[in-house]
């Protein structure tokens, strides 16, 4: 299905709420791939936005699912302490869930969705059984060739192979709980690379995407697809925050990869609430995830998950589908100038 799209751009699922119907349906309507994101919503509203989606659209879209990890036996009472301190609310209670990932699976099933992508592991080899019997392409976020060869093995369709730069949550399988980023880092084009090199699957590209030099960049180096999130975040589609969309647009802060707002490496703006716990956070996810819950909820963009890729600051504010028609004119551009370059006339 990949290999289909009329223009190699994907929209990332955005967690938390980016992302929409409406700019699945706009990106899909400009020719790209749209998804969305299932983590941190209910079945129920999950289901609500696939049917949301299909009334604005015919065209072909994804839904991401989290596979839920281990559960962390760490004490956190005294990250809530630290938390508490610097917060005007009180944190929430540190707890682990699986997302409802079972249930979250049966709808995706059920509802015959296009696409289905995976992110912090693998699904077993039966449900990906049972999903290409649904109809559906299985994707899985992958940031390292061993993650590479390991979603290969359980049958996966394609891969989305995430760099160092990208914004969000880190798609790795496993949190070292030492590294900045959970483990091994690899920029986009090193990733592809040597990803290529592992498995013989089609490669989506994702990490500090954001012109279309950086889309045209990724396909020469292997990928069928660019996919963006950052991109879209300043789009009127995007369920982005206030806050969110004025700190992406002032550009004046540093991106870092922290596990403070969540106990999972992520990258995002760098604000007091990130400095400040920077060092004491742990890997405990999702425990950490519920603790800053009502924290990240007040509003304060010194306190929120300010999620943005390395290139954020490039971003600027325009439809979807204006985004994508951009992307290709500027990928076409960026291929034309090289080809000229590589053989001169």
């Amino acid at each position: 299905m990949l290999d289909r799209l009329e223009v190699p751009v994907i929209a990332a699922p955005m967690a938390g709420g980016a992302s929409t119907p409406a700019l699945v349906a706009e990106v899909g309507r400009a020719g790209g791939l749209g998804f969305l994101a299932a983590g941190y919503l209910s079945v129920e509203a999950v289901a609500e936005q696939i049917t949301a989606t299909t009334a604005l659209t015919d065209r072909p879209f994804g839904v991401n699912l989290f596979v839920p990890g281990p559960r962390s036996t760490t004490d956190l009472s005294g990250y809530r302490d630290r938390v508490k301190a610097q917060s005007p609310t009180e944190p929430g209670e540190p707890r682990w869930d699986d997302d409802s990932y079972a249930a979250k699976l049966e709808l995706v099933m059920a509802l015959r969705v296009p696409v289905v992508s995976f992110t912090f592991g693998l699904p077993n080899r039966e449900d990906v059984h049972r999903l290409h019997a649904a109809g559906s392409t299985v994707v899985v976020t992958v940031t390292t060739p061993h993650e590479a060869a390991q979603a290969a093995q359980i049958g996966a369709d394609a891969l989305c192979v995430q760099g160092s730069e990208a914004g969000g949550h880190r798609g790795t399988f496993a949190d070292d709980g030492v590294s900045p980023g959970g483990g091994e880092l690899f920029g986009v084009l090193a990733a592809l690379r040597l990803v290529r090199a592992k498995v013989d699957l089609p490669l989506i590209a994702a990490g500090g995407l954001v012109h279309g030099a950086d889309v045209a960049a990724v396909i020469t180096a292997g990928a069928v697809a660019a996919q963006l999130g950052t991109a879209f975040l300043a789009t009127p589609e995007a369920g982005t925050s206030a806050a969110h969309r004025q700190a992406l647009a002032e550009g004046t802060r540093r991106t870092a990869l922290t596990r403070a707002f969540s106990g999972r490496p992520a990258r995002g703006l760098v604000n007091r609430f990130l400095v400040e716990n920077q060092e004491q956070a742990p890997a405990a996810y999702p425990e950490v995830h519920h603790l800053t819950r009502p924290v990240r909820a007040t509003g304060d963009p010194e306190l929120m998950s300010l999620w943005a890729g390395q290139t954020y600051a490039l971003v600027r504010p325009a439809p979807a589908a204006d985004v994508v028609a951009r992307l290709v004119a500027e990928a076409r551009q960026a291929l034309s100038v090289a080809i000229t370059r590589i053989s001169p006339v």
